[in-house]
């Protein structure tokens, strides 16, 4: 169990003197591992995008990561990251206060978060390895020194949302914000982005004001040095509570467990909305997960499944996408137990297929103009039959190209015969790949007039076998696809 206290806790009648004060001031438990500092993020000139400080891009390729805190030891979490960071993951996301017991259950270590489920105690033992943040802060520090940010956070919306022992939510708007500002103040200097939400919606004044009031605490907790967004309920947009409030850096959905693009469609819509605002999809499909929950009718997603999701997502205008694998979220294992019937444990589920293949979409974007890309199904010729092309349901056609015209990208589901307008390149003729998402490797198709359209059907065409044509201007040098980083 937790070892004994033997640090300063907050009581009811110093929680606005302390807010005011700034909780480490007064001796919090500060992080003592050796820090990497990663580039800091803002949003960039056009709102579509992140960026870093000096206006390189990042590509936000992440991975949701749970249970990363409280349920994997040290060394477990080591492994993990590796993996990720091996794999060109950029982002993992996890939560401090975690969805499955995390104020009741202990982690590896025998350490509770909080004392008493109260956010104005948390429970902090002076040393480097003595208490449940000190593992947070070491796990953190591994991301980190392995170019891996951690979208924090603070709280699983459980916690603000649903009766705990006491027949209330731990959070509301007075605590929230005094928590706030000691996270915020721990993990100003680490390489992170902030999480509000947690799998849950915003159903009354209340609630919407406890999550105003951690924003708020975040803010003056780590001094505005980090991004902030929301992670909603399935089906569900920070957008829908929060688009027009200023602390909202970005929108992120939770498109959902479905595999029909029914689902995704949504994320252009957000991309579409006023005040505009990077989108993301924080949580797509999961591989190895119950397609929408019902496994006895639909059987269990596949790799295909997440990448269809991946560039369904990403050529609809969002800057970036997140991972997800049934197993690993929750760290299933024989010490951790399992929802919702995961079939793979970790860590063998590290390098389930649609993981590694998570990349090739990132160095495909990466290898042309990254902050002027727009969605555009536009030069997608139509067919007779609508629902073959563009599609529908998991066959669905999506495209995109720059704003100049000098690239276009058409994602193929599926290998029907299509058509495509290359007069979207803005020359006399058009260079043509096709890339294989499975393997990253591009192919030269040819170089074709624009003046016409064109047929093209996918090599080995296949249901489960999805292609990307790429279509270049000659004239701009572009190297083949996702061989190497475009300089913005």
């Amino acid at each position: 169990m937790q070892a004994p206290l033997t640090t300063r806790c907050i009581g009811p009648g110093l929680t606005v003197m302390l807010t005011a004060l700034g909780l480490l001031a007064l001796g919090w438990g500060q992080p003592a591992q050796k820090q990497i500092e990663l580039p800091r993020l803002r949003v960039s000139e056009n709102r579509r995008f992140l960026v870093t400080e000096g206006g390189k891009h990042f590509f936000w390729l992440g991975d949701t990561a749970w249970e990363l805190f409280h349920r994997l030891s040290r060394e477990e979490a080591t492994l993990y990251l590796q993996n990720r960071a091996e794999k060109g993951f950029t982002v993992v996301q996890a939560v401090a206060l975690s969805e499955l017991d995390g104020l009741t259950t202990p982690n590896r270590y025998g350490h509770l978060p909080l004392h008493d489920l109260d956010p104005l105690r948390p429970w902090v033992v002076p040393g480097p390895r003595n208490d449940y943040w000190d593992h947070v802060d070491t796990v953190i520090a591994e991301a980190n020194r392995r170019g891996i940010r951690v979208a924090l956070l603070p709280t699983w919306g459980r916690y603000w949302h649903d009766p705990e022992g006491n027949g209330k939510p731990v959070f509301n708007p007075q605590n929230a914000e005094a928590f706030g500002n000691w996270i915020g103040a721990r993990y100003r200097d680490r390489g992170i982005v902030w999480v509000l939400g947690g799998d849950r919606t915003v159903d009354n004044d209340v609630q919407r004001a406890t999550i105003r009031a951690m924003a708020k605490g975040l803010r003056e907790g780590d001094g505005g040095r980090h991004l902030i967004t929301f992670h909603p309920r399935g089906g569900g947009s920070a957008f829908d509570q929060f688009r027009s409030d200023d602390w909202l850096d970005f929108g992120m959905r939770q498109n959902g467990h479905g595999a029909n693009f029914w689902s995704y469609q949504n994320t252009e819509r957000d991309y579409a909305g006023q005040p505009v605002k990077p989108v993301l999809d924080g949580e797509p499909i999961y591989e190895g997960h119950p397609i929408e929950f019902n496994a006895p009718d639909q059987g269990y997603s596949l790799a295909i499944h997440v990448r269809r999701a991946t560039y369904w997502d990403l050529f609809l205008g969002a800057f970036g996408h997140t991972y997800g694998h049934h197993s690993v979220w929750q760290m299933f294992s024989d010490v951790n137990g399992s929802v919702n019937q995961p079939i793979v444990k970790f860590p063998a589920a590290l390098d389930a297929p649609g993981a590694g293949q998570q990349q090739w979409a990132r160095r495909l974007l990466e290898s042309r103009p990254f902050l002027t890309r727009v969605p555009d199904n536009s030069f997608i010729v139509a067919n007779a039959v609508s629902s073959l092309v563009p599609g529908a349901g998991r066959y669905q056609f999506v495209g995109t190209r720059d704003q100049a015209g000098t690239y276009a990208m058409v994602y193929v589901p599926a290998g029907h015969p299509f058509e495509v307008r290359l007069g979207v390149i803005r020359a006399k003729t058009t260079r043509a790949w096709w890339y294989d998402p499975r393997t990253g490797k591009a192919s030269s198709i040819g170089t074709f007039s624009t003046s016409n359209p064109r047929r093209f059907e996918s090599p080995n065409p296949g249901e489960e076998l999805d292609w990307v044509l790429v279509l270049d201007d000659p004239g701009r040098g572009y190297p083949p696809p996702g061989s190497k980083v475009w300089p913005d």
